[in-house]
């Protein structure tokens, strides 16, 4: 995973509450095991509408989506933050997420970001009236920068640690590799080993 200290870009103003992880990454994705390329599949039934706001020409390129409450509600498929990844986000603000989702968000890398729901609204108008302004995100300084909105955002220490640091959850383990091969090298050889 790639260690992240600042997402900067232009910004998808979505606004929808209670979108759930099926309409995020449809059921079809479920058929992969393995993480494969998952931006076809992003929001697939919206996109079938020209009107919907990823498909206008103006939001090409952004790379965060300012969302309703509730943002990745429902089943805990890891394909949701994996389809909006491969699509090329890196950022999702709203007011609230579904909990499963926003874990899944920080193993993989995508900020989950929430802000309450007045200042999100102020981004998504701002957004709507120059589709080319910015947003910034500093997981440092833990504080989201746009057009007339300077807020601050409140994150675990230990996600954002780990997000600073670019660690998954394998990574996170490996840091204490020599402490397991010494643990295991000490346990009675009758004992299972993962050496086995």
């Amino acid at each position: 995973m790639k260690a992240i200290r600042k997402v900067s870009g232009k910004a998808l103003p979505l606004g929808y509450s209670d979108v759930d992880t099926d309409q995020i990454a449809p059921s079809d994705t479920m058929k992969f095991s393995e993480r494969v390329n998952l931006s076809d599949y992003l929001f697939r039934d919206w996109r079938e509408d020209p009107n919907f706001v990823l498909n206008k020409p103006e939001h090409r390129g952004s790379i965060i989506i300012l969302a309703g409450e509730n943002f990745g509600c429902g089943s805990s498929r890891e394909h949701a933050p994996w389809a909006l990844l491969d699509y090329g986000f890196r950022a999702v603000i709203a007011p609230s997420f579904g909990d499963i989702f926003k874990n899944n968000c920080s193993k993989v890398g995508l900020l989950a970001i929430e802000l309450p729901d007045e200042i999100v609204k102020i981004l998504i108008q701002e957004v709507e009236k120059n589709p080319e302004a910015e947003i910034t995100i500093d997981l440092e300084k833990c504080v989201v920068i746009g057009p007339n909105v300077i807020k601050n955002f409140m994150i675990d220490e230990f996600t954002r640690q780990k997000l600073l640091k670019g660690l998954d959850d394998i990574e996170l383990t490996l840091l204490y590799e020599k402490d397991i091969k010494e643990y295991e090298q000490l346990r009675p050889s009758y004992y299972p080993s993962i050496n086995s």
